[in-house]
């Protein structure tokens, strides 16, 4: 297997973590109703089944950092992996709503830990060069998982009362696929062997990667950075919020939260009720989803063309531009006692492209890149199970706000998010395009 061909194969395994997160996000939009039926639930009932994953997301996050660089990614991914198919069969088996949420909790401590890892992987073991694309592809194959899961739901949704149980235990077989790739053919971070006396393993994996020429262009340095860490004290929990590692911590953190308070995964979750709100019936409802589903696909392909041409800053201020204009649009739209059905289907598709242009793949690019590596495990850990946070928030309050006060107020909040990330990414965010990761390191002063 050549160079490119190893560096690719390396990354499509990697990125079948973002397909089960993506599957399992937007995977319960079309079995809300029947789970809201089968188990009697009111709209803050709902809200918990549907956001507890989150919380799972949440929790699998906040510790997935220390167990990485302790056992290494590719161990963290395998466990995830188990996970998926554990949880899968259980929400699919489910026959109370403990149950249900029990397990969804566990696919949550999956999809947690897989977007901590799985950037962080990609991050070390791609060149500086097109690293920000291939990060990129986690998000790509996420929005691939969403597409799938609302195709999923569509063909499945006539299949009875049991439909939502056949919709629940999909993520479970794509999870032995991830699976059986990790184990039979997926090298460890060269960077972790390395930061781990593995020096021999390491040059063997940048080898693989990128030859010779990778060896020589990145192992100094990567030898330089970790000899000065080495020399350091074992950091501690509290230095992540002191000085200028505590600066760039809460960039990290504030744009991991303005990913999420801006409203994305509320969107995809209860996009199929968005549209029924707006005069579709259930089944034209779904196939509206699936279209959503498939924009997101196809402009994430826009953002891994850009993202190493334009530059990560330049990407989210524009996309902060397009989701703030549709937001306003939809918040009056939803203000009128009758809605433009079209108009509501256009303006969610522009939102939509926008943020998967930008705020979807770019955050992760931004938060693998800015870390030192002494810190990169624990403070990508503690940045995403912030968005986590943010992203049950957001989930929980949507239908709550929605039944309460109505969808223009809903999307009228997410607009004024959307504004306070535009300029908070026009003052903050630095632009780490097309440089090393030590490099980058050196330039923030953080080490």
């Amino acid at each position: 297997m050549n160079n490119n061909k190893y560096l690719y194969w390396t990354t499509f395994v990697a990125i079948n973590g973002g397909l089960l997160f993506g599957l399992n996000m937007a995977g319960i939009s079309g079995a809300v109703d029947m789970i809201k039926g089968q188990f009697s639930l009111t709209d803050s009932g709902l809200g918990t089944v549907a956001a507890l994953l989150t919380v799972g997301c949440l929790i699998g996050a906040l510790f997935t950092g220390s167990f990485t660089e302790k056992f290494g990614r590719k161990k963290v991914m395998i466990v995830t992996a188990v996970l998926y198919i554990i949880s899968a069969l259980g929400c699919a088996l489910a026959e109370s709503s403990a149950i249900l949420i029990i397990f969804r909790i566990l696919s949550g401590l999956a999809v947690g830990a897989t977007s901590v890892v799985a950037p962080m992987y990609i991050s070390e073991i791609a060149p500086a060069k097109n690293r920000g694309r291939l990060v990129s592809f986690n998000q790509f194959a996420i929005t691939i998982g969403i597409v799938l899961a609302y195709i999923f739901d569509y063909l499945l949704i006539g299949f009875g009362e049991n439909a939502w149980r056949y919709m629940l235990v999909i993520p479970g077989l794509f999870g032995v696929l991830y699976l059986i790739f990790l184990i039979v053919k997926f090298p460890e971070s060269p960077r972790w062997l390395l930061a781990h006396g593995k020096k021999e393993e390491a040059i063997k994996v940048l080898t693989s990667i990128g030859g010779a020429v990778l060896v020589a262009e990145e192992l100094p340095e990567m030898e330089s950075i970790l000899l000065a860490e080495q020399k350091k004290e074992k950091m501690s929990v509290s230095e992540l919020f002191k000085g200028k590692t505590g600066k760039i911590v809460l960039i990290g953190t504030l744009i991991a939260a303005f990913q999420q308070i801006t409203g994305i995964n509320a969107v995809i979750m209860f996009a199929p009720d968005i549209f029924q709100a707006a005069g579709s019936v259930k089944s034209d409802s779904m196939m509206q989803a699936m279209i959503v589903g498939m924009v997101n696909f196809l402009m994430t392909i826009v953002a891994l063309w850009l993202v190493d041409k334009k530059g990560r800053k330049t990407l989210l201020l524009w996309g902060a531009v397009g989701m703030i204009a549709s937001l306003a649009y939809l918040s009056f739209e939803f203000s009128k006692p009758v809605q433009n059905g079209f108009g509501v289907m256009a303006a969610l598709l522009v939102y939509i492209s926008f943020f998967a242009a930008s705020f979807a793949p770019v955050m992760w690019v931004i938060i693998s890149e800015i870390y030192p590596n002494r810190i990169k495990g624990v403070a990508m850990s503690f940045s995403t199970a912030v968005s986590w946070l943010c992203t049950f928030l957001t989930v929980y309050f949507a239908p709550i706000i929605h039944g309460a006060l109505g969808l223009q107020y809903l999307f009228g909040i997410f607009g004024v998010f959307s504004i306070l990330a535009f300029v908070f990414v026009k003052i903050w965010i630095p632009e780490t395009k097309g440089k090393s990761l030590e490099q980058i390191e050196n330039e923030l002063g953080v080490k």
